[in-house]
Formats: structure tokens, sequence, C-alpha cells
């Protein structure tokens, strides 16, 4: 195969990563990442951070398999990153370190990359795609210019946060609304000492919260979320070996159980439960895959909130800061639902119904949506995935949390796979579940790099694959 042109829908880090290395394996081929946003390689979760958003991982989990390696590329930096050499007992590949090193890191990769486009065939387009050409391989975007392509790779990240429902919905046109708090203007206009509500306790809370207070937001923040749980802290020591992989399939209550009593035996050794849920991670893919829509809704609704806050934990120091911030006043976090808003003196009085029945009130000046992601694929109106779905291009999964995919391979209205349409990262979420951190996306980016460049076809990604990347957080 020769002279072909990919073109990668989404510049974060799924995209820029998979570009980079379709790049280095076939130098002759035309790449192009398209990406409306000026730098490429960071995404959100790189990008839009502060110095004191830390990795949820550490180093050694973040290594990708570029040159240099991401720690190799860290260690000139150790003295801006003392802090959390200290805490790894100057161990780097057990740092947490900041975020926007990673994004730096990445960026740079990228640079190098495109400063050669004289004589390579990586590039990039500033632009959105809006949807696919008539024949189907290419982009049109938006300021009309149009893209002829053999394969078409989408990797758009994760969908922006929806707002988060309930009554009074008047209140999401309003001004008093931060729809997307990732969003550049997100706090322009906030007064530092006025108070805040946010809706949601999970990691975006704890990222926007250890902001505001980091750029000196003095007012009071409630965080009000159905449940009130708080992601967890990583702990060092103690290994436990995997468990799961002969107790598939199993329902989500049976997992449950098994899990709650392998952690029971793990305390009984003095062995963080982190560590079960470390090695429990390599089998998610495929415990996903053996459940049925049914038990899938039923981890949706009723677990997912309990496995997130211990699989998706925070760096010690995040931690520790979060627990500042409780015991000062500044944030408090509880378990309820909206009853309604009200507006007042400018200012909104919000009525809450507290887990258990009782009422409360709180009075603010801007409501803050911290839930996370969007996931409705199956009713967003990003042009792209509309155009992609109105055109039976795509087959949005039952759930809506992403596109049915086969080894990547978009599956169109008919559940056909394509040969020419892939997808990448939170998009093929109905196959894997979790395909959000760095070491799945990764995997997932090599496997189809060779997939598209070998002559006959690579062996195909299977959940066993993720039983080979080992367990860690």
């Amino acid at each position: 195969m020769t002279g072909k042109t990919v073109i990668v829908v989404g510049g974060g880090l799924s995209g820029a990563l998979f570009g980079l290395k379709l790049h280095r394996a076939r130098p002759g081929w035309r790449i192009v990442v398209v990406e409306p946003k000026k730098k490429l390689g960071r995404g959100i979760a790189y990008g839009a951070c502060g110095p004191q958003h830390l990795l949820n991982v550490p180093v050694s989990r973040m290594e990708v398999g570029l040159t240099p390696g991401f720690a190799q590329w860290l260690e000139p930096q150790r003295a801006a990153i003392a802090e959390a050499l200290v805490e790894s007992q100057l161990d780097l590949a057990a740092a947490f370190v900041p975020r926007r090193l990673f994004g730096d890191y990445m960026e740079e990769r990228v640079g190098e990359a495109l400063s050669r486009k004289a004589r390579s065939g990586f590039t990039a387009v500033r632009g959105e795609a809006v949807r696919l050409l008539e024949d189907g391989r290419g982009v049109l975007l938006t300021d009309g210019r149009e893209i002829s392509a053999d394969i078409v790779v989408l990797a758009m990240g994760n969908l922006p946060p929806r707002p988060p429902g309930g009554p009074d919905r008047w209140l999401y046109d309003t001004g008093y609304f931060i729809p997307d708090p990732w969003a550049a203007d997100a706090f322009s206009d906030i007064d530092p000492g006025e108070p805040l509500l946010l809706i949601g306790a999970g990691l975006t809370m704890v990222d926007i919260a250890l902001r505001l207070s980091a750029e000196g937001h003095r007012g009071k923040m409630l965080a009000v979320s159905r449940r009130g749980l708080v992601p967890r802290q990583h702990k060092g020591g103690g290994a436990w070996p995997e468990f799961l992989h002969d107790k598939i399939p199993a329902t989500p209550l049976a997992l449950t159980r098994l899990i709650r009593a392998e952690i029971a035996n793990a305390a009984a050794q003095g062995i963080p439960w982190q560590r079960v849920f470390d090695a429990a991670r390599p089998a998610v893919p495929a415990v996903w895959e053996s459940w049925s829509d049914r038990h899938r809704r039923q981890f949706l609704r009723h677990l997912r909130p309990r496995w997130d806050i211990h699989r998706h934990r925070t760096a010690p120091r995040i931690g520790t800061a979060l627990d500042r911030l409780l015991d000062s006043g500044q944030l408090d976090i509880i378990s309820g639902r909206i009853a309604g808003y009200h507006e007042a003196d400018m200012n909104l009085d919000v009525s809450l119904k507290l887990r258990g029945g009782a009422a409360r009130d709180f009075r603010c000046g801007h409501v803050v949506n911290c839930t996370g992601p969007g996931s409705d694929f199956d009713k967003i109106a990003i042009p792209l995935i509309a155009d992609l779905r109105a055109r039976r291009l795509v087959t949005p999964d039952a759930l809506g949390v992403g596109f049915e995919t086969r080894d990547c391979a978009v599956l169109d209205g008919a559940g056909k796979p394509s040969t020419w349409l892939f997808a990448l990262g939170p998009l093929t979420r109905p196959a894997w579940w979790e395909i959000t951190a760095v070491p799945e996306i990764n995997l997932q980016v090599e496997r189809l790099v060779a997939q598209i460049t070998q002559e006959k076809a690579a062996e195909p990604l299977t959940t066993a694959d993720f039983f080979g990347m080992g367990e860690g957080i």
C-alpha cells in the first residue's frame, strides 16, 4: 500500500497519537489531522488545566511509545516538579505531575512532526468537519473546504457536557448557568466572593473547585449530586493478583460481591483496596462485553457511581487539597437533587431536596455544570455526528454511550463494518466501556495502525489484549 490519504477528525490525545504513530509506520502516506483548536495533542484533559491539576495516574502509566519517552522528557524538569518527586520518594515513574506537562509533551511531539511538513506527509488543518463528502471518502469543513481521503478516522474525544436535566430548565438559557466549566470564558463574569452551586461531585467538580480556590475565589461552593460520592485517593503499597478472568461471564451483582470479598481479603493482609481495583482493570472490557444490555443498564444506573469513585481516583496531593477545602468550609458536598430555581435580587435561590427527605435552600450567583462529558450519541446535534446518524453511516448503541464498532471499524445502519471509516477513544465505548485512559487508548491506537497498514488483516483487537496490558491505575 502506498500513497494513501488518511483524515483524522480530532486533534486531542487520541487523534494526535494515532496520527503520529501512523506517520511513523507509513511516512509516505498523507495524514491530515483536522482540529478547530490551535494546539494539537492536548485535548481538554491536558489543555484546559492549570498547575494545580495533576495527572490521576503516575508518570509510568502515561508512556505511549514515543521518543523521547514521557519520563525521559521530564528529567530536565526535576526542579519544577520537586513537590511531586518528594511525594513519590524521588521516583519519577511513580510521581503524579501536573497534567499540563503531559499536554506540553504531546504538543511538542506533534510540533516536531509538523515542523517537517515540507518534506513529510503529516499535516494539520485547522477547522471543524461538519459532514462527510457525498461518497463518504473525505470531509467538508465549516468554511467550505473539502478534503478527500481513502480512510477517515473519528477521534473526537469526549462530547461536551450536557445540561443536567431536572426542573426549571429555563435556567440553562440564562447567564446564571455555566454549561461547560472548561470553556475559556466560563468564569469570566463571576465575582470572587459570590457563592456557587456545583452540580456533580466527581472529578470535574474536584478540578473546578480547586481551580477556583487557586485563582482566589472566596465565595462558598456547594456541590450536589444524587449520592454525594467523591473520588477516592490513590494509595501506594502492596499488590494483588488478577482475579476476574475466570469469573466471566457474571452479573453486575455477582461481580460486585466478588470485588467486595477480594477487598476484605486484601484488607486482612494489610493491602489497600486500591490494589484490588488495579487488578480488576484489565478485565473491564471483557466484563462489559459479556453483559447483556439489561446488565449494562443495571450497572450504569445503580453501580457506576460507586465504581467510578474507586476506579478513577485522585493523586494524593489532590485529595489533601480537597480535604482542606472541605475542612475550611468553603466547599460543602451534599447528597440530593435540585427541586427548583428562583431569581432573587440578581442571584438565584436554589431549593434542594436532600437525600433522606430534608430540604435546604442555597443562594448563589451562578450554577456550574460539573456533571462531566456528555454521552448522548443517539441524540446529540453536533453536525458531523448528526450527519453520520442521518446517513446511517454509524449506529449509536442502545444505551447512547457511543458508536457500535468492530475492532475500531464503525458499523453502519445495517450492522456492516466499514472498510474505510474507523473510530478511536470514547466513541468506541459500546465495545470496551473504559476507553478513555492513556494505556487503553494507546493499545487501541497501535492495533488500528497495524490494521490499516498491513496488506493482510492484522489480528483483531479483543478483550484478551486488555488483559495483556497489565494491571495498574
